[in-house]
């Protein structure tokens, strides 16, 4: 039998051995790039990757080797601090849980397309000073396979402090991902991929705290007329929704109204509905150009909403 934690470290439910021979194996793999680490401090956002991280940590290496550590800001979605809280809960170990303010830094706010890279510093900054401070041997994040395809300057920063990445160490690509927290019981397995709240502004467009809470309240909007996967994309006075292609004739159907006269009680003067549907990334879309203050290239952040778009008016 292969070593494990005790298993009283973990939620009911949550045994030994996997009665997925599946999901069994890509726990092994991951299982062995954590013991190796011999303690962690688990950067934990609340969705699924870094949730199957941190769960996989404490079976492997026990709740008393393991940290887990969220950054909490305006650019955090509120839904994925609490799950992040309960993940950390229900699992037994030491959360922390720290204020950052990257708006206060010009680098992040003025939103160049080395935003991410900012902010990752910030967190990195953060988080190593709490695992320092609790002898824990490796920084260990949530990335897996097909994270590397991406633009992704935080992954840059990542490596600059040698974070481990054990879901790619182990070859676990985002399906595997959900396969295995599924078979571990993870309420998360399934949930909408979600990023930071600055993700929806254009490069160049300066990031304030007034527009995250904007961007936040319309997708809670969404998420509540029963779109789970969604953005909302900020072009100026424009709201442009991503909704998961099959969701599309919803929204500009029999949604459509109700959309529109809510979002534009937030603030909103045009509400319009991307045809492409939702796709991560997309603001990394627009061609480079020279408005981004702070690297040379980087895309406008105009208020024009881009080709593809169907207005949505009630």
């Amino acid at each position: 039998m292969r070593e494990t934690a005790d298993r009283t470290d973990l939620p009911v439910g949550r045994g030994d051995a996997l009665a997925d021979p599946v999901a069994e194996g890509l726990e092994q793999r991951a299982a062995a790039v954590l013991r190796d680490l011999r303690s962690a401090c688990v950067a934990l956002s609340g969705g699924v990757d870094s949730s199957l991280v941190l769960t996989l940590a404490v079976r492997a290496l026990g709740k008393d080797r393991v940290t887990a550590f969220t950054a909490a800001s305006a650019t955090t979605p509120a839904a994925e601090l609490a799950a992040a809280r309960e993940l950390a809960a229900e699992l037994g170990v030491e959360h922390v849980v720290v204020e950052t303010n990257e708006l206060d830094d010009e680098r992040f706010a003025s939103n160049p397309r080395e935003r991410c890279y900012v902010c990752k510093r910030h967190l990195l900054d953060e988080m190593d000073a709490a695992a320092q401070a609790r002898r824990r041997a490796a920084l260990v994040d949530g990335a897996n396979v097909d994270d590397l395809g991406d633009e992704r300057p935080g992954l840059r920063a990542a490596a600059e402090r040698g974070v481990r990445h054990p879901l790619v160490e182990a070859g676990l690509r985002k399906a595997d991902v959900r396969h295995l927290a599924q078979a571990l019981g993870l309420t998360v397995w399934d949930a909408p991929s979600q990023a930071c709240l600055a993700s929806r502004i254009p490069y160049g467009e300066r990031i304030t705290g007034e527009k995250l809470r904007r961007i936040g309240a319309a997708e809670d909007v969404l998420r509540e007329l029963g779109f789970r996967q969604c953005r909302v994309r900020l072009h100026g006075d424009v709201a442009r929704l991503e909704v998961e292609p099959d969701q599309i004739g919803r929204a500009a159907g029999a949604a459509r109204a109700e959309i529109a006269r809510r979002l534009r009680a937030l603030g909103f003067v045009y509400v319009a509905l991307d045809l492409g549907g939702f796709r991560s990334g997309s603001m990394n879309e627009a061609p480079r150009g020279a408005s981004d203050p702070a690297s040379a290239g980087a895309p406008p952040g105009t208020a024009d909403a881009p080709s593809g778009v169907g207005a949505v008016v009630p």
